[in-house]
């Protein structure tokens, strides 16, 4: 009996060691497991101690999930600039920029003179579905006044959104009709779109597909993908993809759309960390693209995923980046839950280019405050007007596939540089738009006039018309009224600037990102510059 009694004891033990460990692992990060009087005990970190000494012996009732967010955010404030605690209440909200869709009612909207306006119904939407209309002007939400000076877009969007299949009661000002009108509307999916615009440019007997991606979330490539067969089917052989002003996001959708433009073996990204093991990613040679001729733009603003791609059609000599130096966000992070429902997302790698350039610009741990100011030094040195004055933290010498020298240690420097035009700007010009004046008359000269811009269906009729209209003087009498003065020699000299904004704003308002972004970047020195170069 003992003979098989020892074994058969032995593989118990291990068995159950095995389930304690895994249920132990799934304790809080701060514990650790401990051998005392030959039981397992956990070995709480002092800080847990902490917390819990305050929640059951302080003087006084404290509410200990509150000062837990407090402390885990000043806790992960002292790493990177990148790495950042989500308290629960905030993480749908989080996830949801990323995510394919959202719950909600389905409007845009814009704060104006405190009172929440809608700008546009998404079609299909449930907005629509009831009856809501862009003008429409929120008052109240579930009976309760939904107005005030401490409305902000935070506020809005966690009232108007909630779970699928729920009801918001809405009650709405709408012009022309004497009483506020009532909606019931019941929450459903609403998809969030990567790919603002997708249009052809016509020049010089040539036909160019542009497309402009305002983030890397879960559907981008798909989107995109979509969007150059679309415009490959209406005659394009060249492209434009403008990543200006995108942030980043998911880097898998940055490597999918890479892919596409590279042949086979060709390397798009490495990423590694003390704990995080080499990858890297390179294309499997299925792109349908990898012929086109192909121009990137980039801006201070472009980030993270926006760089990986970049990164790779500069290192593989892929494509001519246009425009002016990215941000440099060089540091991957993953997220990672917690039991009350609040998420950690911990930057665990760098990623690098092909050529070996890590993007990520100097930091020092724990301090946000110098790491924001880095693009308003930039500004005051003049590298937003001047690729001389662009200064770079790593002096290593890296090289693309054909020998081209190219700079690490702070974002992508473009192959053309093209500062900003200041030319026609003016005291007044900065001024009005600064205070979003221009914004502001475009929603008013739309809701006033709503009926017969509405009969335009694309932006070319609707911009003759507009140019038509005395809009000028209409601004500038309007921007009168919030104190700001006229001056005429001021006006003359920004007219095309303003006429352009003016025209562009008003567009979006009847005919939206696809009426707005032909109009506006006809007129883009970036753009300009790309259309010259893939000629």
């Amino acid at each position: 009996m003992k003979k098989y009694l020892l074994p058969t004891l032995t593989v118990i033990g291990v068995a159950l060691g095995i389930v304690i460990g895994m249920s132990l692992s799934q304790q809080a990060n701060a514990q650790r497991v401990i051998f005392q009087n030959g039981q397992l005990q956990l070995e709480l970190s002092k800080v847990d101690r902490l917390l819990q000494l305050m929640e059951h012996t302080y003087v006084d009732e404290i509410n200990v999930d509150s000062i837990t967010d407090e402390v885990m955010a000043e806790l992960v404030q002292k790493l990177d600039p990148h790495s950042a605690y989500i308290p629960k209440e905030d993480l749908e909200i989080v996830n949801s920029e990323l995510a394919g869709s959202f719950s909600g009612i389905g409007v845009q909207f814009t704060i104006q003179q405190d009172t929440v306006r809608i700008v546009a119904v998404i079609a299909g939407g449930p907005s629509e579905g009831v009856g809501v209309l862009a003008g429409d002007k929120i008052v109240s939400v579930d009976d309760s006044v939904f107005v005030g000076k401490k409305m902000n877009n935070e506020k809005v969007m966690k009232t108007l959104r909630g779970p699928k299949g729920t009801e918001v009661k809405l009650g709405v000002v709408r012009p022309g009709a004497s009483e506020t009108l009532f909606f019931t509307i019941t929450r459903g999916d609403i998809p969030v779109t990567s790919v603002d615009a997708k249009f052809i440019i016509e020049q010089g007997g040539k036909k160019i597909g542009f497309v402009r991606v305002n983030k890397f979330g879960e559907t981008t490539y798909k989107e995109f993908i979509t969007a150059l067969a679309e415009l490959k089917a209406k005659g394009a052989d060249r492209y434009i993809v403008d990543l200006r002003e995108n942030s980043g996001g998911y880097m898998d959708q940055a490597i999918r759309m890479a892919n596409e433009f590279l042949h086979r073996g060709e390397l798009i990204v490495y990423s590694e960390g003390r704990a995080y093991p080499r990858y890297e990613a390179k294309a499997d040679g299925t792109g349908r693209f990898k012929e086109v001729p192909l121009a990137v733009l980039i801006d201070d603003f472009s980030a993270s995923a926006s760089e990986i791609f970049a990164g790779a059609m500069q290192d593989n000599d892929r494509a001519t980046i246009i425009g002016r130096r990215s941000f440099g966000k060089g540091l991957v992070q993953q997220q990672m839950p917690f039991e009350d429902g609040s998420a950690v997302r911990l930057t665990v790698a760098r990623y690098h280019t092909p050529s070996g350039r890590c993007i990520q610009k100097p930091y020092t741990l724990g301090d946000q405050k110098d790491y924001e100011k880095e693009l308003l030094e930039r500004f005051e040195r003049g590298e937003f007007y001047s690729a001389d004055s662009v200064h770079y933290n790593d002096t290593t010498v890296y090289r693309t596939k054909k020998g081209r020298i190219v700079h690490g240690g702070g974002g992508i420097m473009p192959d053309v540089f093209v500062g900003r035009d200041t030319t026609l700007n003016t005291p007044y010009y900065n001024k009005v738009v600064n205070l979003a004046f221009t914004y502001q008359f475009a929603y008013q000269y739309t809701d006033q006039h709503r009926k017969e811009l509405s009969r335009f269906k694309d932006w070319q009729a609707l911009e003759n018309y507009l140019k038509k209209q005395n809009l000028i003087k209409e601004f500038v009498a309007f921007a009168a009224t919030k104190d700001v003065a006229p001056n005429e020699e001021q006006i003359e000299k920004s007219k095309p600037l303003l006429n352009r904004l003016l025209n562009a704003y008003i567009v979006r308002n009847i005919l939206g990102d696809e009426g707005f972004f032909p109009l506006f970047e006809r007129d883009d020195e970036i753009t300009k510059k790309a259309m010259e170069v893939l000629q």
